[in-house]
């Protein structure tokens, strides 16, 4: 298994805080690529570079992308994040089931916009779905913070 074949894609982030503290998370654990997706901030941007910290050549090694389906080309496994399940179609699965992917493939993590997260059409590319357990009542968590949550799970899991 290889942290170098996992991908974590920001769809339409609005906030250069939440980018900048994406890429910090990604480093903290010691993985490697930050997808964008049509970026609401111009990217790189100050602030972006600013709330990084050392994480700079996250930021500066990271890809940048005008739609879903450019950015997912070379992935072979996505696994979208959503609080709530809708498609009826793709397995969902928790954080326990990701010790069952296959590492040794392409596999990225695809997160919404903090506005509204991912539209059905947008978890239609993905082959499975992943909620993180929450209060039931209050399932909104942060970009960063849904993001900094399963690259340590991973962490764990990955040796």
């Amino acid at each position: 298994m290889s942290k170098n074949n996992i991908s974590f894609i920001l769809h339409k982030p609005q906030l250069s805080e939440n980018i900048g503290a994406c890429a910090r998370a990604i480093k903290n654990f010691n993985f490697k690529k930050l997808i964008l997706i049509n970026p609401k901030p111009i990217f790189p941007n100050d602030k972006i570079l600013a709330t990084s910290v050392g994480a700079k050549d996250i930021i500066n090694q990271s890809k940048k992308y005008d739609t879903l389906e450019q950015s997912l080309s070379k992935i072979d496994i996505v696994i979208a994040t959503s609080a709530r399940f809708r498609n009826k179609n793709i397995k969902h699965i928790n954080l326990e089931d990701l010790k069952k992917i296959n590492f040794k493939k392409k596999i990225g993590f695809l997160f919404g916009s903090e506005a509204s997260g991912l539209s059905n059409d947008e978890i239609s590319y993905a082959n499975y779905t992943l909620q993180i357990p929450t209060n039931p009542d209050f399932k909104s968590l942060n970009l960063s913070h849904s993001l900094i949550i399963i690259a340590q799970y991973l962490a764990s899991i990955i040796k």
